[in-house]
């Protein structure tokens, strides 16, 4: 499949993220440093504007883009030999690209993740008469308290709320996350002051159960919830949008234990540029932002999270930040890659 002619304020068909006119569109200026996947093109490009003459502006512009065109055939050592083409697709069309990954709309097998656990006991508690919110509209602390009980375990519990108690819902904030991307998807909703299942929700669990409901949750926590809501660092909203490079690093190298520095790596060696996003900090370099903020989005709370990998502290420490990852099997019934691994 070819990308349609590039238009100055597209996104630039290097997989870079930035936009065609202020990527690979340009030439850079004497001095100037580029890195990953953008700079690679870039780099290439200067040497070919170089080998010719140019009679006006417009040919350069034509030279420039057929260039690209052709570069975004080949596959590039910083994507793990995706093609900038390929990259832009997941970057940018996850859902509808078919040639690379399909996702199903309902799973072979019946899915285990931890975000289901907790759907399944709002489900329970819901029933078939609703479950009464609090004055605020959440849910009821009765409900919270149990919900982390079973999710946790006894030690984990009494662990977690050593310092303070499961007095309302956002002090259990998986089970918040659960709530707000059930309530996105329409799966459970409000009706006459009461929670209760919304249609499509009783239909799936009459039919094929959580192997339909996984895939719903999936997509609208990928496509509608803002992962940024689940801790304090800076909107990088491009992280969330790359999803689909970290599935498609996991589905190559996932079989067996990586550090999760491995995966951090990988991401900022294909996109160097995010580093750019990042305001000063008086105690953390960029660097260290993004990979902090990578690995608690993409791999605790969304692979993690979504049971598509066992992402495990290296020690029982309270604080420990150090995880270790290898992908399960939900991860190729629930993505489904036509590249070779």
């Amino acid at each position: 499949m070819k990308i349609p002619a590039i238009g100055r304020n597209d996104p630039c068909p290097c997989g870079s993220g930035r936009k065609y006119k202020k990527c690979c569109l340009i030439v850079e200026k004497p001095g100037a440093t580029s890195n990953g996947a953008a700079g690679v093109v870039s780099a290439e490009l200067r040497q070919a504007l170089a080998a010719r003459q140019f009679g006006s502006f417009e040919e350069v512009q034509t030279f420039v883009a057929h260039h690209a065109q052709e570069r975004n055939q080949k596959p590039l050592d910083e994507f793990h030999g995706l093609s900038p083409e390929q990259m832009y697709h997941m970057l940018h069309l996850p859902f509808t690209s078919p040639e690379l990954v399909r996702f199903p709309e309902v799973l072979n097998t019946r899915p285990t993740a931890p975000i289901l656990t907790l759907f399944e006991l709002r489900v329970d508690a819901i029933g078939e008469q609703g479950l009464k919110p609090t004055a605020k509209g959440n849910l009821p602390q009765k409900f919270c308290r149990k919900a982390a009980l079973v999710y946790w375990g006894e030690e984990n519990y009494r662990e977690n709320t050593r310092v303070g108690g499961i007095n309302r819902e956002e002090n259990f904030f998986d089970l918040h996350v659960t709530r707000t991307v059930a309530e996105l998807t329409g799966l459970i909703r409000k009706y006459k002051g009461r929670f209760i299942l919304g249609r499509d929700c009783h239909r799936m669990l009459a039919g094929e159960g959580m192997a339909a409901i996984y895939p719903q949750l999936l997509r609208t926590y990928i496509e509608q919830f803002n992962w940024g809501y689940r801790d304090g660092y800076p909107e990088l909203h491009f992280i969330q949008s790359a999803f689909l490079f970290t599935l498609y690093m996991l589905m190559r190298y996932g079989d067996t234990w990586q550090p999760h520095k491995f995966y951090e790596d990988c991401f900022l060696r294909a996109f160097p540029m995010v580093l750019d996003e990042i305001p000063e900090h008086p105690f953390f370099n960029p660097e260290e932002e993004v990979r902090n903020c990578y690995t608690w989005r993409t791999l605790v709370h969304f692979v993690g999270f979504f049971g598509l990998a066992d992402v495990a502290p290296v020690s029982d420490e309270r604080f420990c930040h150090e995880y270790r990852v290898k992908g399960l099997p939900l991860l190729h019934e629930a993505a489904q890659f036509n590249i070779p691994g």
